[in-house]
């Protein structure tokens, strides 16, 4: 149950159809803003949603906060119906907790942002604008940006592969593809999961996130499965959100990388164990874990140090 009540299914762009059913506009966005431990980011996020042209409705799904996230959250539902919040008694990981917010939108458009990205007024508005200008387009993302306005490489991303990942001892530059300075619209094989905006028709039709993932990869496994259902994936390459990385992750960047790992491995058994051969799996399996202990060994090392 609601700890704050939703707002009802309707919008400042939202009118009453015969018989009193709301009759959203074609450009309305419906946001789903996941939290935990966001209370340093999350005001400002929402206070940029709500002021975000063609939003009608922001739904804060809280993961069990430990800190004052939620009692900020429901401070500012009073304010403004547009804005609901659900507490949930534990943390439900981020995927369950983004289709749990979905269920809440009604609006032709979903978009799902991080509570520690902030959206200029027009950049959803006009990612819609893209959208719809685009038919073959089921997923759409922004170029990230850090607060010193640096770039991302993370905006624009290729399938992670193990295979390739042990063949390269580690190196990750190929997983980033860069901008393409000559395309106004770019398709890619996944975005950043910090925003994703989408079809609300299509995420419902994909079953929504994979809930097997507790944290990190979910979005390059529905990125995956837009593409395996024959929509691009793209990024508006013209359009860009502020994005403070890790500030929930700070808190816990163990358990953190203990998710990112398991995550790869999911990833790996849905998408590329197929086609990997038997004897290899267990390889790329130890590797896997061996690398996940050298981080926390690093973790640990930077922690005695100061």
């Amino acid at each position: 149950m609601p700890d704050f009540p939703l707002p009802p299914l309707t919008g400042e762009h939202a009118t009453p159809a015969p018989g009193g059913v709301p009759d959203f506009g074609a450009r309305d966005i419906g946001v789903v803003v996941v939290t935990y431990a966001s209370a340093a980011t999350i005001e400002r996020c929402l206070a940029a949603l709500l002021a975000a042209r063609d939003v009608a409705r922001v739904v804060v799904i809280d993961n069990a906060s430990p800190d004052d996230t939620a009692d900020i959250v429901a401070r500012l539902c009073r304010r403004d119906p547009r804005l609901g919040l659900v507490r949930n008694p534990d943390n439900r990981g981020f995927g369950a907790a983004c289709n749990q917010g979905a269920t809440a939108i009604a609006q032709p458009w979903v978009v799902f942002v991080n509570p520690d990205a902030f959206v200029n007024r027009d950049t959803l508005a006009r990612l819609v604008d893209c959208a719809m200008a685009r038919p073959g387009a089921g997923l759409l993302g922004v170029e990230q940006r850090d607060e010193r306005g640096e770039p991302d490489p993370a905006s624009r991303r290729a399938d992670p592969s193990l295979r390739e990942q042990l063949l390269s001892l580690g190196k990750r530059e190929h997983l980033f593809l860069g901008k393409d300075p000559a395309l106004a619209v770019q398709p890619v094989d996944a975005v950043s999961g910090a925003l994703m905006l989408l079809p609300t028709v299509l995420f419902v039709r994909l079953g929504g996130f994979d809930e097997g993932y507790r944290l990190h990869a979910e979005d390059l496994d529905l990125c995956r499965r837009v593409r395996d259902a024959g929509y691009e994936v793209v990024v508006a390459n013209q359009l860009w959100v502020t994005h403070v990385r890790g500030v929930s992750s700070r808190r816990r960047p163990a358990w953190v990388e203990l998710q990112k790992h398991r995550g790869l491995w999911r990833y790996f058994r849905k998408f590329e164990a197929a086609t990997t051969p038997a004897l290899l799996q267990p390889v790329l399996f130890a590797a896997l874990w061996a690398h996940f202990a050298a981080v926390l060994a690093r973790q640990l090392w930077q922690r005695l140090r100061g």
